[in-house]
């Protein structure tokens, strides 16, 4: 990876963090001021779905942060980048969780109240939308698996590097 995309997404991830504080810091409370003429079992999972989800994105940014940390000292070959890769795996499958959350607070608002709040296609879009992000953990987890197999080639290729220096 080049220095240029690595500063290139560095970028983008201190803007989406910087973003993010403000969600969390004046999005979320206006949320909250403008859900309040809304039923609190509407309201409270609404606002803590949207809190944790910022959340899952931060903990991946971070994640992330260090694995370009790790590529650009060339230690991303490494069982270290493992636990990081595990971090954004779990913190993607939160986010298809929290997603669907909204598609269950919409529906049960629908149930619970007369006509439908919440139009029932939007509903489906947010399941799809979760669906669509639960996908990406799973392309995640097999990016995963490829990295597992280029330790293992780095740690094969450094023995026999060490065996050939011995034979030399």
């Amino acid at each position: 990876m080049g220095n240029l995309a690595v500063l290139a997404l560095r970028v983008v991830i201190a803007i989406a963090l910087a973003g993010s504080l403000v969600v969390q810091g004046v999005i979320a409370p206006l949320l909250w001021q403008d859900l309040e003429s809304a039923r609190a079992d509407v309201r409270i999972p609404l606002v803590v779905i949207v809190i944790l989800g910022v959340l899952t994105m931060q903990v991946t940014a971070v994640c992330i942060w260090r694995l370009l940390t790790m590529v650009r000292r060339g230690t991303v070959f490494s069982l270290a980048a493992f636990r990081y890769v595990d971090i954004v795996i779990g913190a993607i499958a939160a986010a298809s969780v929290l997603t669907f959350g909204i598609a269950v607070v919409a529906a049960h608002s629908n149930r619970t109240t007369p006509g439908d709040e919440i139009a029932p296609g939007l509903v489906a879009m947010v399941c799809g939308a979760s669906l669509v992000i639960g996908g990406v953990a799973l392309i995640v987890l097999v990016l995963r698996m490829l990295l597992k197999q280029a330790v293992a080639l780095d740690s094969r290729a450094r023995y026999l590097q060490s065996e050939l220096d011995e034979v030399i």
